[in-house]
């Protein structure tokens, strides 16, 4: 099947100046793509123009929106790529570092994208959602990122039900790659080594340019063979995911991965006592 020429095609990526948004931007432009980012850091090596913006601000998100629309000359494809990651136990109550990833991985996105939604309906464009696979196979102590990533598949869900006569609405389920994104979690101890399966980035380039190029309009996009079958193991079987998942944080907890971390002191008492 023949895919859509990118020459050309009015792009705004969000968190551009990430190590998946570097990506992503570096290579729409290089198939020809006019790429503006938003990033609430940009680096002066940034491979195309990102204008600086604070997600969690509502009036900034509007004027970076509306600066980026007006540079581009309209909108065919919006990538909601920014977002962050962090200890947060489910247990624990909702402190700052959940409200944050809420605020960044869902709001941010939510906001961004209802200011590009004329701008999109007009050209019949696409949005891309950067999921995650923990948006339907939770891994323990990162609660917070989970329920972010799997809210954003239900927003996805509404907006497309909503605009889809205009626009194509595709999520995309990165696994773990490595990136700054897990760096907060292994300083509070609560590092989830060993309980995935690094990924390598281009895969998740690939992904999001299948969903942005492809003339079919994709709903659901995994970026690997071995993330495809984990997407359909935890939407079909998820009790089987949830044992898989469960046995392997009972080995992380035994070899001692999780000493001495105070936010993961409940499950590391829960199962010695279960011993």
């Amino acid at each position: 099947m023949s895919s859509r020429d990118p020459r050309g095609m009015r792009v705004l990526v969000t968190g551009a100046s990430g190590t998946f948004g570097r990506a992503i931007c570096t290579r729409l432009d290089e198939l020809g793509a006019r790429v503006v980012g938003l990033d609430v850091a940009p680096r002066v090596n940034d491979p195309v123009e990102v204008l600086p913006c604070d997600l969690t601000d509502d009036s900034a998100v509007a004027a970076a929106v509306a600066e980026a629309i007006e540079l581009l000359g309209g909108l065919d494809l919006l990538v909601n790529n920014a977002g962050i990651g962090g200890p947060a136990p489910a247990e624990l109550p909702p402190g700052a570092e959940v409200r944050r990833q809420l605020d960044i991985n869902l709001l941010g996105a939510w906001r961004v994208t209802s200011a590009c939604v004329d701008a999109l309906v007009a050209s019949r464009g696409r949005i891309v959602m950067l999921s995650s696979r923990m948006a339907v196979m939770q891994l323990p102590l990162a609660a917070a990122y989970g329920a972010s990533k799997r809210a954003l598949v239900a927003y996805a869900d509404a907006l497309r039900l909503e605009i889809g006569t205009h626009v194509g609405v595709t999520c995309v389920y990165p696994s773990a790659v490595r990136s700054p994104i897990h760096d907060s979690t292994a300083a509070a101890g609560l590092s989830l080594e060993g309980m995935s399966r690094y990924e390598p980035l281009d895969g998740v380039v690939r992904a999001v340019l299948r969903a942005a190029l492809s003339r079919r309009r994709h709903r659901d996009l995994p970026t690997t063979f071995r993330g495809a079958v984990e997407f359909f193991l935890a939407r079909h079987f998820p009790a089987l995911t949830d044992r898989i998942v469960a046995r392997t944080l009972a080995g992380r907890v035994r070899s001692g991965a999780f000493q001495g971390a105070d936010l993961a002191a409940g499950v590391v008492t829960r199962h010695g006592d279960a011993r």
